[in-house]
C-alpha cells in the first residue's frame, strides 16, 4: 500500500457552511498549514453544540464520507480537523446509551467505509491506537481516523492556537499536579508513571494538599482540574509556552465552547451550588486553557468515567518525543463512539 506523509495532505478540514465562525477558521487554518483544496469538506447542518443522533445520521457522518469518497481521500486522511460550529456532541433519548462526541464518532468512520456497515451504538468502543506508543500510525494497520476540533471561544482564540502551534519548540516544564484525595489512587499512578518517562529535569512534580498555580515555561499539564478539592480558582494563571498541551480528570470540561461569565468560577455539584453552575456544570472548562495561551487542551462533553480519559503516562511522553498532538492524545485515549475531545491543531509537534 502507498505510504502517505503525516503533513497537511494527510488532513481532512470540516467546515459547516451554515456557521460564519466556522468558515473563517477553516480559510485560516487551510492557509497556514497550506492543505490541499480538495482536502476541505464542506458540510451543512445544525449550527447547534448539541445534535440528536438523528442530525448525526443525516446531515455530519454522510456529509463527511461523501468527502471521502468523491476526492478518493479514504485512505490518504490520517487526520480530521472539524472546525468551531461544527456540531459538539450527540445526545439521543436520554434513556439510551449512545450519546457521544461528535469527533469521537467520526474517528470511526475509516471503519464503516471499509467495512461497510455502521459500526455498534452501545456505549464506547476500543481504541485500537491506545498505548500503541512505539507503532507508527497507518492504515489499514489502524481502521480509525484521529480528529481533533479547532475551536476556542472565539476566532482570535483560534487562530492563536493555530499559529502557536507553528513555532512550538521542544523546551519548558510538564507540571504533574497530583491529587491528595485517598479515593485518587489509579489516577495518580498515571500521573506518576508520566513524570517517570520524562526527563527529570524537565518535571514539576507535587503529590501536596496544595493546588500547582502560576508556574511558568509550561509545555505540558497534567492534573484534576476541578475533581481536586483543593482547587478553588477558575484559571490555574501559568505562563504557557507555544505548543503547550493540557489535559485533566474531569468528566465535562468539554461541555461547551460557549464563554462563561468573566466573574464565573468553578464550584460543586451540590444543589445550593446549582445556580452558579455554567452549562449546567460547575466544572472546569477545556477553554480556558485556551483562553490562557495553552494551544491544545483535552475535555469531554459527558461522563467519560476516569477509565476513559486521556492517560497522562501516554500523552506527555509520546509528545515529548516528537509525535504530533493528534497521534499523542490518541495514543493516550483508551474508547471511541464515547465522550472525548480534542481542541488543537492534529499536526502541531515540538520541534
Amino acid at each position: 500500500m502507498a505510504s502517505f506523509g503525516q503533513g497537511p495532505a494527510s488532513v481532512l478540514v470540516v467546515t459547516n457552511d451554515n456557521s460564519k465562525l466556522s468558515r473563517d477558521i477553516s480559510t485560516y487554518y487551510i492557509q497556514k498549514r497550506e492543505i490541499p483544496e480538495k482536502n476541505v469538506c464542506h458540510i451543512k447542518s445544525s449550527v447547534e453544540e448539541t445534535i440528536s443522533r438523528e442530525e448525526y445520521d443525516r446531515k455530519v457522518a454522510p456529509g463527511v464520507t461523501a468527502c471521502l469518497r468523491r476526492n478518493q481521500l479514504t485512505e490518504q486522511i490520517l487526520y480530521i480537523a472539524t472546525t468551531a460550529g461544527v456540531p459538539l456532541r450527540i445526545i439521543n433519548d436520554p434513556a439510551g446509551d449512545d450519546s457521544a462526541a461528535v469527533d469521537s464518532e467520526l474517528a470511526l468512520l475509516y471503519d464503516d467505509l471499509k467495512t461497510g456497515k455502521p459500526h455498534s451504538l452501545k456505549g464506547w468502543l476500543p481504541n485500537p491506537f491506545f498505548g500503541r506508543s512505539d507503532t507508527a500510525f497507518s492504515h489499514p494497520r489502524f481502521p480509525m481516523y484521529l480528529v481533533t476540533r479547532l475551536a476556542a471561544y472565539d476566532l482570535a482564540g483560534v487562530r492563536a492556537m493555530i499559529d502557536q502551534g507553528l513555532v512550538a519548540k521542544n523546551r519548558g516544564k510538564f507540571v504533574l499536579d497530583l491529587n491528595s484525595d485517598d479515593e485518587s489512587g489509579i489516577g495518580n499512578s498515571w500521573l506518576a508513571d508520566a513524570a517517570i518517562r520524562l526527563p527529570a529535569d524537565r518535571v514539576v512534580y507535587d503529590a501536596s494538599t496544595k493546588v500547582l498555580y502560576k508556574q511558568t515555561d509550561v509545555i505540558g499539564y497534567a492534573a484534576w482540574g476541578s475533581n481536586d478539592r483543593s482547587r478553588h480558582e477558575r484559571f490555574v494563571g501559568f505562563q504557557w509556552l507555544p505548543g503547550a498541551i493540557a489535559t485533566e480528570y474531569v468528566s465535562t470540561n468539554g461541555r461547551s465552547f460557549g464563554r462563561p461569565p468573566k466573574n464565573w468560577n468553578i464550584s460543586d455539584w451540590t444543589e445550593s451550588s446549582k445556580p452558579k453552575w455554567f452549562f449546567g456544570s460547575p466544572q472546569t472548562m477545556t477553554a480556558d486553557y485556551l483562553a490562557e495561551g495553552a494551544s491544545a487542551a483535552t475535555g469531554h462533553v459527558l461522563e467519560p468515567y476516569l477509565q476513559g480519559t486521556p492517560r497522562p503516562d501516554f500523552l506527555l511522553p509520546a509528545y515529548f518525543k516528537g509525535r504530533n498532538l493528534a497521534e499523542s492524545f490518541y495514543l493516550s485515549i483508551p474508547y471511541l463512539s464515547w465522550q472525548n475531545i480534542v481542541a488543537g491543531d492534529p499536526l502541531m509537534s515540538l520541534k
